[in-house]
């Protein structure tokens, strides 16, 4: 049983996950109420509970169905969309969508306040890791929550896993390995810990969608087609949680080994694999050596 300064964190972080959640869902079901009504603001606004988005929704539900009149309230960035603002928020918004969108903003604004207040009691208590917390925010698409439920998952010790295999079979991130006559049955992941796997999760997407210039993001890219999508973020959750472990183990921050990595593991493969895209294009490739200067 771990500590007690490491279960209260626990306690913490899980709470503010499921709150997070929620706040996830009830935005969901304010985006479905807008849908009903015709309203396709989500179209057009990355982030309908942004500044321009609750503007626009606060006056939804104050009674305004101009739509022009609406699409002004647009700020910064959404001024330039107002033509296709116009078009998303001409719908049929009465007085039972308002009703009901007036709830879950106020919903949505409560879970926001105890999230906030929960974030700062975590914060607060995770004083004595902030070394390590700092350590793991360095790995590509870690941030400050992801890496405070790391630290509350496994409680910073990594001497309770001989290696990061261990570490990551007991998070739920190693694929099985079920074998019958010599072949291979299955290569589902385990049943681990969901609190960590899921941050793990949002972590390795984060890190898919980072640039050429990251390990990670690469790993994903070169996995994806062969595996599918949702096997290469498994994979990356597993090299994030195995960077996780050397980190934590020799006090040590993140080491990306580059964009490139893969490239100069195998030159040659990926030769061909620029042969094959230029061969598909329509063209042909001969690769010359540069002279050294």
């Amino acid at each position: 049983m771990p500590p007690e300064p490491i279960r209260q964190l626990r306690d913490l972080t899980r709470y503010r996950t499921t709150l997070t959640a929620e706040r996830t869902r009830e935005a969901q079901r304010l985006e479905k109420e807008l849908e009903d009504a015709g309203i396709k603001l989500s179209s057009v606004a990355t982030d309908i509970l942004g500044v321009s988005g609750r503007a626009m929704l606060a006056a939804l539900i104050a009674g305004e169905d101009d739509a022009v009149a609406l699409a002004e309230l647009a700020k910064g960035r959404m001024r330039p969309k107002i033509p296709q603002l116009v078009q998303a928020l001409t719908g049929n918004f009465g007085a039972h969508h308002a009703f009901l969108c007036r709830l879950h903003l106020e919903r949505i604004d409560q879970l926001s306040a105890t999230i906030g207040e929960l974030s700062a009691r975590i914060e607060e208590q995770m004083r004595p890791f902030s070394h390590k917390l700092d350590q793991l925010q360095t790995i590509p698409g870690v941030a400050q929550a992801v890496a405070e439920v790391i630290v509350a998952e496994t409680g910073a010790d990594m001497s309770r896993f001989p290696s990061p295999g261990h570490l990551a079979s007991w998070a739920g991130v190693c694929p099985g390995h079920h074998e019958s006559a010599g072949k291979r049955k299955s290569g589902k992941t385990r049943h681990g810990d969901r609190w960590l796997c899921g941050a793990l999760g949002t972590a390795a997407m984060a890190a898919a969608r980072t640039r050429d210039t990251t390990y990670l993001g690469a790993r994903y890219r070169r996995l994806a087609p062969r595996l599918g999508k949702k096997k290469a973020i498994v994979a990356v959750e597993h090299s994030i949680l195995t960077a996780a472990w050397h980190m934590l183990t020799d006090d040590v921050d993140y080491h990306d080994l580059g964009g490139d990595y893969f490239a100069r593991l195998d030159p040659e493969r990926a030769m061909r694999r620029i042969v094959r895209q230029a061969n598909a294009l329509g063209y042909t490739v001969r690769f010359d050596p540069i002279q050294a200067a």
